[in-house]
């Protein structure tokens, strides 16, 4: 009876609102789950009826009103979410240019954010000195040079020495001593002994350098222990700078161990060394092509010695034979 009363005093709307909720539980209940599963358009439907309905709450039964509060808070920030969409708080973004500050940071250590500021000024980029600050990375130690640039800014005046080993064939082990100059990728000078010594090893440095060496003022090397007390006096007897490269780091002297690749990869790997003079005449050979023949990618596809160009009018092409014929040199000459 109280329930047929209360039905006499609801509206007709509420009577339609109810009913519609009753049957929308109804549905959620016999979909065929142990557990009923609620869908999205069933988390629509009561977040829609809590804003126009009242007496949501009185028929409520598949789950607890403050899941549908959650629901509707949830559905509240979507919307602000999809509404603010492509816009982003704070300040506007940086050009990617400006982002990259660290690589322009990193390659010109000397550089602070006055500076960088400045620079991105005339590129047209105005931005605070602050936020340059911001983005360099901090340096622990103070800014120095990397090897790289200080080679680059020294090939005219360093000179570069190592050793390598060559194996013979009564399994002798032969020590190779060349010295390197940097501006045109030249040979200076090598040598071949069984037993090397700092004596030795001096002796070789003061025959690879005329009385007239122009601007060589610096020499490059390991920390080899031949490299005795005899040859540092020695080599300051020269007027030349040791610069060492630190332990086990022969990526500082990049030059020479790729000139040393290139020795066993393109000669020694392919004969066999019967012994000192052997490997001498061997290597004078290698010399002669890789100065005046040999191209080189770091002297824009020219020779240390330089080759002329020579054109179509200039004959048919012909291939000599170098270094015993492991390489070919090739030429135009008039048939």
């Amino acid at each position: 009876m109280w329930t047929t009363f209360k039905c006499l005093l609801k509206s007709r709307a509420a009577l339609q609102l109810e009913i519609l909720a009753l049957r929308q539980q109804i549905a959620a209940l016999q979909r065929r789950h142990p557990r009923p599963r609620l869908h999205a358009k069933d988390r629509i439907f009561w977040v829609w009826l809590s804003t126009v309905w009242s007496g949501w709450r009185d028929v409520l039964v598949i789950v607890r009103p403050e899941t549908v509060v959650r629901w509707h808070r949830l559905g509240f920030r979507l919307y602000w979410r999809w509404k603010s969409r492509g816009r982003r708080p704070g300040r506007p973004e940086l050009p990617l240019d400006v982002r990259r500050l660290k690589e322009m940071s990193m390659a010109n250590i000397t550089w602070g954010a006055p500076r960088i500021r400045g620079e991105l000024a005339k590129l047209g980029i105005d931005v605070a000195e602050s936020t340059v600050a911001r983005y360099i990375p901090r340096r622990r130690k103070p800014p120095s040079p990397t090897w790289r640039s200080f080679l680059k800014n020294h090939t005219t005046s360093l000179i570069c020495i190592d050793f390598f080993t060559v194996p013979t064939a009564s399994f002798r082990v032969l020590y190779v001593f060349i010295v390197m100059n940097l501006d045109r990728r030249r040979v200076l000078h090598f040598n071949v002994t069984e037993h090397p010594s700092a004596q030795w090893t001096a002796q070789q440095v003061v025959e690879a350098l005329p009385w007239d060496r122009g601007e060589v003022r610096y020499l490059l090397r390991d920390r080899d222990q031949t490299y005795g007390k005899v040859f540092q006096k020695r080599v300051k007897g020269l007027g030349l700078t040791e610069v060492l490269t630190a332990p086990r780091s022969p990526w500082q002297n990049p030059y020479v161990e790729r000139l040393i690749g290139s020795i066993r990869r393109e000669c020694l790997d392919h004969v066999i060394v019967l012994g000192e003079q052997h490997l001498r005449n061997i290597l004078h050979g290698y010399f002669r092509y890789y100065h005046r023949w040999r191209t080189h990618l770091s002297l824009n596809g020219d020779a240390p010695e330089g080759r002329t160009v020579q054109g179509l009018s200039d004959g048919r092409v012909m291939a000599i034979p170098e270094v015993g014929g492991l390489h070919h040199r090739y030429v135009r000459r008039a048939g």
